[in-house]
């Protein structure tokens, strides 16, 4: 009797995943411990949200490997850190183990914990739609593994470490269930492209989940490509270049924390024409630099908004402009050290950005 349930159980979930189009992953693929009866998976199995382009030298970094002739030495570096990306899949599994192995030795920052820059985050999505956090995955050296108990017949997102690379990642089983990975959706859904600072990468959130682009993402449903830059935002030509070549929904311009104010003046219409010129229709979101002061405007944020008005008076459309009023609150408690957002920060900073581009995209508030 109880064997009938379960193929008649397995059965149903076999039907669920064929209605959302998730692609079911052959077992062969998978390679069984024999002494605890896992199967393994590896994660270029499962589908990776928040990469911007294929063509990369590492399978997780962020930018592609042509651009590393082309990006100042310190980009490159941090393209290889795997900020906002996530390993989406199904499974039948109630609980799952993760191992993961980092590109670096250094597992945390004096302001940022290990949780946050080598960790991994586990989501799952709730029967309302909304994704919920399951648990942390917590570093102790360069290979870690995890294990996570998750809801029955879980769609899961697995956040991968903000300021650290990856070199592999593997999803473990029982060898009886299975694991699916969730199909893309028949209309392309275009992701929110972030570029910025050190506050975009994810400095100093608790965790990979807590990000402020990564709290924006739940919020909308919308997929997201974390281009922070910690200390290295400065919106240069090259990357104006590198961005052009992606297709978002709307493109999120954040670097005004690593830019002088002469760089304000001298760099953003430019970068800005080349996106416009690139991507004529795509909606461009200028953010004023957020202040543990709650200062509106601040002298750089002056200098944007003038140029936000002479970009709009020459006629370009689409171009939006963010205020830092409420990002961090006016307690000072939304920061760790007057600059970087602790968890507090990043939930307020969310929201702000989530009203924004949710009018921007023309989609409802949850």
């Amino acid at each position: 009797m109880r064997l009938t349930f379960w193929l008649f159980a397995a059965s149903l979930l076999s039907l669920a995943m064929a209605s959302v189009g998730a692609e079911r992953i052959d077992p062969a693929m998978g390679t069984v411990d024999p002494c605890d009866g896992t199967s393994w998976y590896d994660g270029r199995l499962l589908l990776l949200e928040g990469k911007g382009w294929e063509d990369t030298e590492s399978y997780y970094d962020r930018l592609p490997a042509r651009a590393k002739d082309k990006v100042r030495a310190p980009v490159w570096d941090l393209s290889q850190h795997s900020a906002g990306m996530c390993l989406r899949f199904q499974t039948d599994a109630t609980s799952v183990r993760v191992r993961w192995t980092l590109r670096r030795e250094n597992l945390a920052m004096p302001h940022m914990p290990a949780t946050g820059v080598s960790g991994i985050d586990l989501y799952a999505r709730a029967d309302n739609g909304r994704w919920t956090f399951v648990q942390n995955g917590r570093p102790t050296s360069r290979s870690n593994e995890a294990s996570f108990r998750v809801p029955p017949s879980a769609e899961c997102m697995l956040y991968l470490p903000l300021y650290n690379g990856v070199e592999s990642i593997q999803i473990g089983v029982d060898k009886d269930k299975g694991i699916s990975r969730p199909a893309a959706p028949a209309a392309p859904n275009k992701p929110i492209v972030f570029y910025g600072t050190s506050i975009t990468q994810g400095g100093c959130a608790s965790r990979p989940g807590m990000a402020s682009t990564a709290i924006v993402r739940r919020e909308l449903d919308v997929p997201v490509v974390n281009l922070g830059f910690s200390g290295n935002g400065r919106m240069e030509p090259e990357m104006a270049d590198l961005l052009a070549e992606l297709d978002p929904a709307v493109y999120v311009l954040d670097c005004l924390w690593n830019m002088r104010p002469a760089e304000v003046s001298e760099r953003v219409a430019p970068f800005v024409r080349t996106l416009r010129t690139a991507r004529p229709d795509t909606p461009i979101l200028l953010v004023e630099d957020s202040s543990v002061r709650n200062t509106t405007p601040t002298e750089k944020g002056t200098i944007l908004r003038r140029i936000h008005e002479e970009l709009t008076a020459e006629g370009m459309a689409n171009l939006h402009f963010l205020s830092n009023r409420d990002m961090l609150g006016t307690d000072g408690d939304g920061t760790v050290d007057g600059c970087h957002p602790n968890d507090v920060g990043m939930i307020r900073q969310a929201a702000v950005f989530t009203k924004s581009l949710a009018a921007i995209l023309g989609v409802p508030l949850r």
